[in-house]
């Protein structure tokens, strides 16, 4: 069932002209804000009336707080989601906590998707109300073989439902790409269950990571949010090129932007995140 969005195309923010107190004291009047829609949220999830279309609501509503603050939010090639016909594994680089409450209302008009997760987002206070009620894949990362069996298995039973699986390979998130530690899971994932995966490079740091609270960092208006789709890749063989296509596209993308890419030598795999 598709469903209605502002954002469910491609997009560039509107110029907006932020009032002065937005301007001098961005974080100030951003995370009350944000609270305020997760705690909204939280309260529907509870009482079980937390659908899709309140998801993307929420979306919507972060992104255009994203917009209140002065930054501006790009959305290019989202066709090359859109017009699949069936789910895919959208496989992205991970910057900041932004891009979780972003992608809700670029993505699930189309189709319904889901992440996977780390067992932290499902206990958060008041967020977890929220999480768990989007049917996510749970990972706790005290025991890898554990985690990429859930992953495989719980994966391929969302996919064959018909519902997208969003995956950010890293340990972390970052503010820069190391390729090399950017691992397999999500081609796996897509291989075994015989879907697609599509490339998604991500410029995020709008919302910067905290040193004492990684969530709250601190919010940079002047740095754009940028969300950009590649073409499908079909999974072959033991998907070591659709691996190496997923990575060179958003390799290229993040230099465009200005995003530091560093290149160092290959780490063991480690588990999504």
């Amino acid at each position: 069932m598709s469903l209605p969005s502002p954002y469910a195309q491609d997009y560039v923010s509107p110029p907006g002209n932020p009032g002065w107190f937005r301007r001098t004291f961005p974080s100030v009047a951003f995370y009350p804000a944000l609270f305020g829609i997760v705690w909204r949220a939280s309260g529907l999830a509870k009482r079980g009336r937390y659908d899709d279309p309140s998801w993307i609501r929420s979306s919507v509503d972060t992104i255009r707080l994203v917009e209140s603050i002065g930054a501006r939010v790009i959305v290019e090639n989202l066709a090359a989601y859109a017009d699949l016909t069936g789910p895919a594994v959208i496989i992205g680089n991970h910057m900041s906590t932004l891009e979780t409450f972003a992608l809700p209302s670029i993505l699930r008009p189309f189709r319904p998707v889901t992440f996977i997760v780390k067992r932290q987002l499902v206990d958060m206070p008041v967020f977890k109300h929220v999480m768990r009620s989007r049917q996510p894949v749970v990972v706790g990362r005290a025991h890898p073989r554990e985690d990429l069996k859930i992953m495989l298995e719980e994966g391929e039973a969302r996919l064959r439902a018909g519902m997208s699986l969003i995956v950010f390979p890293q340990r972390t998130r970052a503010p820069a790409f190391i390729p090399a530690e950017f691992n397999s899971i999500g081609v796996k994932i897509a291989k075994r269950a015989g879907v697609p995966v599509v490339p998604l490079a991500l410029r995020s740091d709008v919302w910067g990571l905290g040193r004492m609270i990684k969530d709250m960092g601190p919010i940079r208006p002047d740095r754009p949010v940028r969300f950009s789709f590649g073409q499908p890749i079909t999974v072959t063989g033991n998907g070591r090129e659709a691996q190496e296509a997923v990575i060179r596209f958003i390799a290229e993308k993040l230099r465009g932007w200005d995003v530091p890419v560093i290149e160092q030598a290959a780490a063991p795999e480690a588990d999504a995140g």
